[in-house]
């Protein structure tokens, strides 16, 4: 067997068509014969994927007919239940096979379809010996019955004798999967029917045999009955008018009816009818074969679609029916492909109410009944191809349906019997690669592109080219936001909306209330956790509503508090007045960073790589996470667990008979309850043994149900929609569990302390700074300036390659970047803080983080096995502006506030740190470095790069993220942390004496996983040492195909 890595020549030549494709046209309604436009020599010595290529590129009809819808599939088999011979639905398909568990009596787990090559060959012999009738023209399932047989009669293909049992079997009742699972809730109704059906069979078969074997009368539902019947199949008259049946009444015939009862190759003396074989009784509920259009009403009562399903087909969806099964009748193998010229309901045919536009019908004799299930199942996945499926709607003769298999069978991957077990279902892949290039010719070898202009064309995308004008970059940024600013307030009517602000706004509270209280040590209080509080309302107000990236997350960083340690220091000892010169700082600091604006200063963000963005974001999370456990370990320090005994016993109250042992069994809780009187050392605080255990279960509580939970819309319990409310809330069912946990035991672990009253925390100081100060000389605003380009330097780079994490191609991102209005809009809030004395706030990486994966969008799964792909991010501004501003409320809220434990938070910072940690590619190549080759999953830098070689690259990030470590840690280095992300910069760019252009291109790129795979092929051209893999040329040749499908 030949791979897919070369051309297959097909065992078979292309069979000229005969002149039977175009179906004959329902005599009723007339119509002209389609027109072929095509010669034979039209694909001759082509590879089929261009034949398939040159028919959809043509131009579709005026008319419609041929456009191309989204396809159901449902295959059903003759078969016998009791006495009744029925179609019984067996599979079905809208992207995936799922099939009838006959164990069961239900519907399997969807699955990828996986088919035999014979079945593949047998499909193909069959469209070119068997009918093929395009574009008929019928109504209803009686007159396709009818056109098929006289066409199989016409070609020699069917006997005539045996035409009339076709028809009978084609017209047998249709019985899904959906009716077998109500057949014990079955009304009396049903019961009523069945017997009054057997009586009228028994009266018509006496009346049969009184009239003679000459006169035989037939039941079948497909034989109009005669003048006079109103075409009911139910109202029969026997010959001579010996008697009328009653039946159920039917509606009024209408005109399509009445036309067919006067149509003499349909209307025939009921004498004349032949007679049903003994096997081929029919059903009781017969009836429903009355179609839409033949003027019946009872097939509306007695089909109830399955409208449960009916929500997983797409608007706009026709059906594709296969009927396969063996008849005693025939000597050899009937079969027709039909595309009906306009999609019509042919009652119960099809489980949901939808349009069928295609037929399959494959009949033959007994024996061949596995045989026939494999080809039925070839031809349901052929037609749930996306691109067979095309041609079927386009095709204008049997080659082109033939080009159509031919390229599914050059497109197939094969899969060895001996390597591989046939009865495996595949789970349906996560993401499905676009079959777009298999539609379209491969183009020609394009010239060698620029990347110097291709790089500018994507800076420029992005604002990050300077404009040759001041404010350029910032007017830019406000045309590129303004026509989104209305939808950034529409995009948030949403629930997930409501969980991220929950989410967010107790991971924000929690930093801002600790670092207040550092803050409080290193300044002397001259701000605390108030002012921290107004900060955060200030500062994310103004930034959610002006800001040109809301997703970001302002908050206090560590660089900031070592910042202001350091100035508060200088003040000291210099005698000065601290808030004073901290005012001509943050002015500065204002005034430099509108400057910056003004020369679009921002562009230099495009040299922020993924190497620097990926090493200060993996940076972050550590610190999230050594943070939340080094918490949870100060009050194992404080709350010891082996403690000295607990001199407090509590004992009867004065004048009590009870004795002391009575008492001495209540705990501190109780003692007082019992009017007890606590005695000992110890009895003005509760015993705290278990506080730090308590206080270990809190956190890692927390973060396992916020990590469980967050996955939990992936789980296979509860509809979707429950799914994913649980997800979306899942950090604060986290929050509220574990709180309730600790209420109901009782034990003192620390509480969440929040101010109560809005005042600053410094009596001696108001609200408004004064710019100056008898402690200050004169000179002091002016030396202000030194110590202001150090914080510009820090709050550019933490604010910008935030910035750029949020930005990220990966987050999909539709409204676009707002570097130079973020920088902006940053400088007017230092202001501000700096003339009211609060802190600064800048951007938080993990926060930020954790925001834009609160708001991902997938992809609703509709179809079933379809797995959600991911669409974006609910860009808006109301989550921004709601987290903050109940920040700004929270002093109204410390009564509540006040029950939550210290911990619990702790562990919302741990599940913080871990979850930003996901999607980065420098932590998952640290944690190869740790797997066995054949255990590492399949990124795809791992195709393109030797595995020594990302080592490497992985080994010279890890130290640059060690040497960042150290310098943060330590208070006198600390300060220079920014100026290392500068130099992050410049080791970045020296790497590129290391590695070559392609290997950098790979490994540090911000290119999205999957845009990186169907970019494959690109990223080859760029060896040119190896031009045996530029694809494009053996693509043209036709010795590859462009894509692969399973079999």
């Amino acid at each position: 067997m030949a791979t897919n890595n070369e051309y297959i020549e097909l065992p078979w030549t292309m069979n000229s068509s005969s002149g039977d494709d175009e179906a004959p046209k329902d005599p009723r309604t007339g119509g002209e014969d389609f027109t072929q436009q095509f010669t034979e020599n039209d694909f001759e010595d082509t590879p089929p994927a261009q034949r398939v290529q040159f028919i959809l590129g043509e131009d579709v009809d005026s008319s419609g007919t041929h456009v191309s819808h989204p396809l159901f599939s449902e295959m059903g088999m003759l078969v016998k239940e009791g006495d009744e011979i029925e179609w019984k639905e067996t599979a079905r398909w809208i992207k995936f096979e799922e099939d009838v568990e006959e164990g069961g009596n239900r519907w399997s787990k969807p699955h990828v379809a996986t088919l035999s090559l014979h079945s593949l060959f047998e499909l193909r012999r069959l469209l070119v010996n068997g009918s093929v009738m395009l574009d008929m023209e019928a109504q209803n399932l009686e007159v396709m019955a009818d056109l098929v047989c006289d066409h199989m009669v016409s070609a020699g293909t069917l006997p005539p004798g045996v035409k009339d049992k076709v028809k009978d079997a084609l017209l047998r009742r249709h019985r899904h999967q959906h009716e077998y699972a109500k057949k014990t809730r079955l009304p009396i109704i049903r019961s009523l029917a069945d017997m009054r059906n057997h009586s009228s069979s028994k009266i018509e078969e006496h009346a049969g045999n009184t009239l003679g074997a000459t006169t035989p009368i037939s039941l079948t539902a497909s034989e109009p009955g005669p003048p006079g019947s109103n075409g009911n199949p139910n109202l029969s008259t026997a010959a001579g008018g010996m008697g009328r049946f009653l039946t159920v009444p039917s509606g009024k015939p209408s005109n399509r009816a009445l036309e067919k009862k006067s149509n003499s190759k349909h209307s025939r003396p009921a004498q004349n009818l032949p007679s049903i074989t003994e096997d081929m009784v029919k059903s009781p509920s017969n009836q429903s074969m009355a179609r839409p259009g033949s003027g019946t009403e009872l097939s509306e009562q007695q089909h109830k679609g399955n409208t449960h399903f009916m929500r997983k087909i797409p608007p706009g969806a026709e059906a594709s029916n296969i009927l396969v099964g063996e008849v005693d009748f025939l000597e050899r193998t009937l079969s027709c492909f039909i595309r009906l010229s306009q999609a019509v309901v042919l009652g119960d045919l099809t489980e949901v109410p939808v349009p069928t536009r295609f037929v399959f019908i494959l009949l033959g004799p007994p024996g061949s009944q596995s045989n026939f299930h494999e080809i039925g199942r070839a031809m349901a996945t052929l037609m749930s191809d996306e691109i067979f499926h095309e041609v079927a709607y386009r095709a204008r003769k049997r080659d082109h349906l033939l080009s159509g298999v031919d390229e599914f069978l050059d497109a197939v991957t094969v899969l060895p019997p001996g390597e591989w077990d046939p009865t495996i279902r595949i789970e349906p892949p996560a993401a499905i690669p676009s079959q777009e290039v298999r539609k379209r010719p491969p183009e020609l070898p394009k010239e060698e592109v620029d990347e110097e202009e291709e790089e500018a064309r994507l800076r420029d995308e992005n604002g990050l080219t300077r404009t040759g004008r001041l404010f350029g970059g910032l007017i830019n940024d406000i045309k590129r936001k303004v026509p989104w600013y209305i939808s950034d307030y529409k995009d948030a009517l949403s629930m997930q909306c409501v969980a991220s602000w929950i989410f967010l706004y107790f991971a924000c509270l929690s930093p801002i209330i600790t670092f207040g209280g550092l803050l409080a040590e290193a300044t002397g209080k001259h701000m605390a956790a108030m002012e921290s509080l107004v900060s955060g309302f200030v500062c994310g107000m103004g930034y959610g509503f002006f800001s040109g990236q809301p997703l970001t997350i302002l908050g206090s960083t560590g660089p900031v508090l070592v910042f202001e340690s350091i100035i508060y220091e200088f003040c000291l000892k210099m005698g000065w007045e601290y808030m004073t010169f901290r005012f001509w700082i943050g002015m500065w600091v204002a005034g430099i960073c509108i400057v910056l604006v003004a020369i679009d200063a921002s562009a230099l963000v495009c040299y922020i790589t993924r190497f620097t963005e990926e090493n200060f974001a993996t940076l972050i999370a550590f610190i999230f996470i050594y943070k939340a456990i080094e918490n949870v370990m100060v009050i194992g320090k404080n709350f010891p667990v082996n403690q000295g005994i607990y001199d407090c016993v509590c004992t009867p109250p004065i004048g009590s008979n009870a004795s002391v042992i009575e008492y001495a069994k209540y705990n501190w809780d109780y003692c007082e309850t019992y009017n007890g009187t606590l005695v000992g050392g110890d009895c003005g605080s509760p015993p705290t043994e278990n506080v730090f255990l308590m206080s270990v279960v809190l956190c890692a509580g927390t973060f396992l149900i916020s990590t469980v939970l967050k996955e939990f819309k992936n789980a296979l319990f509860f509809p979707s929609i429950v799914r994913q409310y649980i997800s979306d809330f899942s950090v604060l069912i986290a929050i509220f569990a574990m709180s309730f946990f600790d209420y109901s035991l009782g034990v003192p672990t620390q509480k969440l302390e929040v101010p109560n009253e809005l005042k600053p925390t410094l009596s001696t100081r108001g609200w408004l700074i004064p710019p100056f100060s008898e402690k200050n000389p004169w000179w002091s605003p002016i030396i202000a300036v030194f110590p202001a380009l150090l914080g510009t330097i820090l709050i550019f780079m933490d604010q910008q390659i935030t910035a750029v994490i949020v930005n990220r191609k990966e987050n999909k991102l539709k409204k676009g970047c707002g570097y130079h209005l973020d920088l902006f809009i940053l400088s007017i809030l230092i202001a501000i803080c700096s003339l009211m004395g609060l802190p600064w706030f800048v951007a938080a990486t993990v926060l930020s983080i954790n925001h834009v994966n609160s708001l991902k969008l997938e992809s609703e799964c509709s179809a079933p096995g379809e797995k959600p792909q991911f669409l974006g991010v609910r860009e808006q501004r109301v989550t921004h502006i709601l987290i903050f501003l109940t920040i700004g409320v929270s002093v109204l809220l410390t009564p509540l506030l006040g029950h939550i434990p210290m911990p619990v938070l702790f562990g919302v910072f741990l599940y913080m740190g871990v979850a930003s940690l996901k999607g980065l590619q420098f932590f998952d190549r640290i944690l190869i470095m740790f797997m066995p080759a054949k255990y590492q999953p399949d990124y795809m830098f791992l195709r393109q790069v030797p595995i020594k070689r990302v080592h490497l690259f992985t080994v010279i990030q890890l130290a640059c993220l060690i040497i960042l470590w150290l310098i943060k840690s330590f208070s006198q280095t600390s300060i220079l942390f920014p100026l290392m992300l500068v130099v992050m910069i410049g080791i970045r760019k020296a790497l590129d004496l290391v590695f070559t252009r392609r290997e950098l291109k790979i490994l540090d790129d911000i290119m999205p996983e999957m845009t990186k795979r169907a970019a494959a092929d690109d990223l080859h051209k760029l060896d040119a040492e190896n031009p045996k893999f530029n694809t494009s040329k053996q693509l043209w040749r036709g010795y590859l195909t462009p894509t692969e499908t399973s079999v």
